[in-house]
């Protein structure tokens, strides 16, 4: 199955739709502007889209599968993420990074684990201290529980208790 977002005036996804493999086959191929108009025919658009681009659910072009308020960058012909969070950035990828790396280390080195690091980003934490931002707890395998009820900060490269 084919897949086209529906765009809205600042290229935003207002939807994902399903169309024809054959129809594209017969109306210019993949990514075609002449296969986009096509399905603009057989399935009109909403009341604030203005244009289809086809998307590719393997990500084989246009860099990722798009879901609803993706980018679409026509200048790079591909669809962006929406920003996670206010502090985060685009790398040279077009991908979001926090301010502070994603932590490393995600359980305990231990062959079975015995846990592993339960961790999330905190703008609110960042933006009273941009010192920190990933808040962690250590999570049991066996029972997926916590087993420690601290809670933990990432400084960059180690888990420090609060």
């Amino acid at each position: 199955m084919a897949h086209f977002t529906e765009l809205d005036s600042n290229n935003i996804v207002l939807a994902v739709k399903l169309g024809c493999n054959i129809d594209i086959q017969n109306n210019g191929g993949e990514q075609s502007e002449q296969a986009a108009t096509h399905f603009e025919s057989v399935v009109p658009l909403s009341e604030q889209g203005v244009k289809y681009v086809q998307t590719s659910y393997n990500h084989n072009f246009r860099k990722q599968y798009a879901g609803i308020n993706f980018f679409y960058d026509s200048t790079k012909d591909k669809f962006i993420c929406p920003q996670p969070h206010p502090s985060w950035s685009l790398d040279s990828n077009d991908d979001w990074q926090p301010p502070i790396t994603y932590p490393t280390i995600i359980d305990d080195g231990a062959d079975p684990r015995i846990w592993i690091w339960s961790y999330n980003w905190n703008e609110d934490v960042y933006q009273s201290d941009n010192t920190k931002g990933w808040k962690g707890k250590k999570l049991n395998t066996d029972r997926r529980v916590h087993t420690d009820t601290a809670t933990y900060d990432w400084n960059g490269t180690a888990w420090v208790a609060e």
